[in-house]
């Protein structure tokens, strides 16, 4: 887990953004990249080991997402803070926000926040991650700079005791310019089994960040789920973040295809 900071933290650190100045088109976000706790939050009634599971952070998405950056010269943002204290790819009014649950590991920590603890957590991290991506993107649309908003998670191999067999998946809302190409691109590789909408979909709450950032604006946008065992070690990151850059450098956004996906909204209480 990564080192403690300050209790007292800028919103400089709780939001990092690699490459503001990237040629490329693709803005990268990576809403779960932490699995810190200010010392304030103590461990928010969970065990130490908890805060290495999924429900505190995505395990590699980061350093993929990193060297997907560095090799396009695409711009990240990244969230510095774990998602256990506020989830920043939720709306305000989600009730997963501040999760009282993640998975089925209740987090005491969470229970019963007056409104005033509530607003200080949208403060400390929700308000700068979400402030940062559209200061980006309105600076780079006022200078005619091409935008694609691209987030990237990782999932677990298993779910409540669901077996998940994708190695990727792909999650798309009715508008696949991006998502299509890139779907067709991963399904010509042997050996990858491809979620289109899965592990997750928009019915599922998980596409906040694109749709505040990207559909509000008319920009093509798509999210990567990488089930986390394929990611776990430096191996598996490489070669994931290696043939997405592959993928994404040769990827032209359809002008058509936005037919709706044909996806069953799933209840979960804490998803990528």
């Amino acid at each position: 887990m990564e080192k403690a900071r300050p209790a007292s933290l800028a919103s400089s650190d709780t939001v990092r953004v690699t490459n503001p100045g990237g040629s490329s088109p693709f803005v990268l976000t990576c809403d779960h990249a932490s699995n810190f706790l200010p010392a304030e939050f103590g461990t928010l009634g969970l065990a130490v080991e908890d805060l290495s599971r999924h429900i505190a952070w995505d395990p590699g998405a980061l350093p993929v997402a990193r060297r997907m950056a560095q090799a396009l010269d695409a711009t990240l943002v990244e969230t510095r803070i774990s998602r256990l204290v506020i989830d920043c790819n939720r709306p305000l009014d989600a009730p997963d926000l501040v999760p009282p649950v993640s998975e089925t590991t209740a987090i005491p920590g969470n229970a019963g926040l007056s409104e005033s603890e509530r607003a200080a957590r949208v403060a400390l991290s929700w308000r700068p991650f979400h402030d940062t991506i559209a200061d980006i993107i309105s600076h780079r649309l006022s200078h005619g700079q091409e935008t694609r908003l691209v987030s990237v998670h990782s999932f677990t191999p298993v779910y409540k005791g669901r077996n998940r067999p994708w190695h990727i998946g792909i999650i798309h809302d009715e508008d696949r310019r991006l998502a299509a190409p890139l779907i067709s691109a991963l399904k010509r590789l042997s050996g990858v089994t491809v979620g289109v909408n899965e592990p997750y979909s928009p019915d599922d709450r998980v596409y906040f960040t694109l749709e505040r950032h990207a559909r509000s604006r008319g920009l093509p946008c798509t999210m990567i789920e990488i089930r986390n065992d394929e990611i776990a070690g430096e191996t598996g990151q490489r070669k994931w973040a290696d043939l997405l850059t592959g993928i994404f450098s040769d990827l032209e956004p359809e002008e058509a295809g936005h037919t709706r996906s044909h996806s069953v909204g799933k209840s979960v209480q804490s998803a990528s």
